[in-house]
């Protein structure tokens, strides 16, 4: 009897995610490093990294926890979200450390999302992350989360984040904190998943120091050892 599709993406994700020593977090996102993380598959059924160029240059590497809860949120989405196309960034290096021109990703906890779009027609499709606008951080969406022809898809964006965080909870972490341009937030809560990011996660309430309107940064939660 053939195995059914998700069982086989499930097996891919636990074949995918071995690292050769567990992993370990140490210090903070924005002052840390990370031993025995591992890096996130180019692409899946509904995934793909922001750039190939880069993921080889090593710019996409977790936590392992982290790195399961992100495919296997992807897997749920199957289900949840069919025929939505979705496009993760920068997360960080193998070891750690200054990521520039980040802030943040220092520890293996930090991951950034391009924001799910519309076409006209209505259709998903994937953000262009070209390399002439900085794999798509140098993009900008106005407060109505429009760019030329493209719109962002508010109810996959809230179930992508819905499916995040029972994620993170079945691998025993957590979020820390989302941050997203918070224009969007309205619109965010809007989605029949609104109530539930309202009441479990936490959003960025300061302004972060470069907009977030082309993708969202989320920090995962879970103990690491002092740097």
């Amino acid at each position: 009897m053939p195995m059914p599709s998700r069982l086989l993406a499930l097996l891919g994700i636990c074949l995918l995610l071995v690292p050769a020593s567990a992993s370990q977090c140490f210090g903070t996102v924005s002052r840390g490093r990370i031993e025995g993380s591992v890096r996130l598959p180019i692409s899946g059924p509904n995934f793909h990294s922001y750039s190939r160029l880069a993921a080889a240059a090593g710019r996409t590497h977790v936590h392992e926890k982290v790195a399961a809860s992100v495919l296997a949120a992807y897997v749920a989405l199957q289900d949840s979200a069919p025929g939505k196309h979705y496009v993760y960034g920068e997360t960080g290096l193998a070891q750690g450390g200054r990521f520039a021109p980040h802030r943040t990703h220092q520890n293996g906890l930090s991951v950034d999302f391009f924001v799910p779009v519309l076409n006209p027609s209505g259709e998903s499709v994937p953000l262009p992350t070209a390399i002439s606008s900085r794999f798509g951080y140098d993009l900008e969406f106005d407060a109505q989360g429009r760019l030329d022809t493209y719109r962002i898809d508010f109810p996959a964006l809230a179930e992508h984040l819905y499916q995040l965080h029972r994620a993170a909870q079945k691998q025993g972490i957590g979020i820390q904190q989302v941050i997203i341009e918070r224009a969007y937030l309205p619109a965010l809560f809007a989605t029949p998943r609104g109530a539930y990011l309202r009441g479990q996660l936490h959003f960025m309430r300061g302004k972060p120091w470069v907009r977030h309107d082309e993708h969202y940064h989320i920090d995962f939660a879970l103990p690491c050892r002092p740097l």
